[in-house]
């Protein structure tokens, strides 16, 4: 939920969904805050506003109320998704997949953000590696949901543009006086 928007508890929604259609009176939700604290709400009213989506919900009368729930994730019940069309999937149910590329293991997905282009990105990790993939068509292969595994095929060096800094580049970059160290990343 991004803002409070009135004087009766309402909160803006950006929808990351394909389905905006599915938020009706009565849908029951939950909210995830960002300490993993999970909220039960009830859709008391909802109408479209600037791109956004507002709801009411029940018992959430003041500005006060909806300020605590600004920063949550809503999340659909399984047992309410609408059912999608083969090919689509679940932002929720890729966190926890392994994804592979070219048949090597890369990690396991932790969580996937939006708004950094068009396509979301898996954020996969790895020990202490952290890598940041385009959930994007052109780079499926295959989402096997029931096995958790993601196979992608991504373009020659793409893991390599956000990797970690070697303990090499983290000198090179302390004592380099600003100058960026001369690899792929500088380009």
């Amino acid at each position: 939920m991004r803002k409070t928007q009135g004087r009766r508890g309402e909160v803006a929604v950006e929808l990351h969904s394909d389905v905006p259609d599915r938020f009706h009176v009565g849908l029951r939700l939950f909210a995830l805050a960002q300490d993993d604290s999970r909220r039960e709400l009830l859709i008391e009213e909802l109408w479209p506003h600037k791109g956004d989506l507002v709801l009411k919900f029940a018992g959430v009368d003041s500005i006060s109320d909806a300020e605590i729930l600004i920063g949550s994730e809503l999340q659909v019940p399984r047992s309410e998704r609408a059912q999608l069309e083969p090919g689509w999937n679940y932002i929720s149910d890729l966190v926890g997949c392994i994804v592979f590329d070219a048949g090597r293991e890369i990690g396991k997905i932790e969580d996937v953000q939006f708004g950094t282009g068009e396509a979301p990105l898996l954020i996969v990790v790895t020990g202490n590696k952290r890598y940041e993939i385009p959930y994007a068509e052109a780079y499926l292969k295959v989402v096997d949901l029931e096995h958790r595994h993601i196979y992608v095929q991504l373009p020659e060096g793409m893991l390599d543009l956000n990797a970690p800094l070697t303990a090499e580049e983290k000198q090179q970059q302390a004592g380099g006086h600003g100058r960026p160290p001369k690899n792929k990343r500088s380009l």
